[in-house]
């Protein structure tokens, strides 16, 4: 063994172990309001999608236990009118056993890392809520948890410049 291969499997020794369960998922609240359905208007109505995506996890009493929930807004309008053809909302949450993330490293795990399992999911249900309401199954992209995660970090800074300057 190299003194190289030492040192990296002495490191690899020292650094913990991370450890990430999925205990649970759900739905805490969904809302589907198919607006267009109720006018009663029919026809070939091209939707134009609009999605706000809000993250949040908190500490369970356990130890090592966390709830992570992403919320979602979906908007659909007709494509090039005002008309709204549908509102969806949900909050789907995980629980989570944590073990092994150093403290200073835990909130963007649980930002990045724990959505990042539940997504899959989330998805599948959006597409099932949306096909059942009566319109094509709404297949949401791939969200980017990271630059979410830093496009909080840097609106919370620049709130924070605001604040001082004021």
């Amino acid at each position: 063994m190299t003194e190289e291969s030492a040192a990296e499997n002495t490191a690899a020794k020292a650094a913990p172990q991370i450890q990430m369960r999925v205990l649970g998922q759900f739905i805490r609240d969904m809302s589907f309001e198919n607006v267009m359905a109720q006018k009663g208007v029919s026809g070939d109505v091209q939707p134009e999608i609009s999605v706000q995506v809000n993250l949040d996890a908190k500490k369970r009493q356990a130890d090592h236990q966390f709830e992570v929930s992403i919320k979602l807004n979906l908007k659909s309008k007709a494509k090039g009118l005002e008309d709204i053809l549908f509102l969806f909302e949900i909050d789907y949450c995980g629980l989570f056993h944590v073990e092994g993330v150093p403290e200073d490293q835990m909130h963007p795990f649980l930002m990045i890392e724990c959505p990042r399992m539940l997504f899959p999911f989330l998805r599948r249900i959006v597409s099932d809520v949306t096909r059942d309401g009566g319109y094509p199954p709404v297949n949401l992209d791939t969200i980017d948890f990271v630059a979410l995660y830093r496009n909080e970090l840097m609106r919370r800074q620049s709130e924070q410049a605001q604040k001082s300057d004021a």
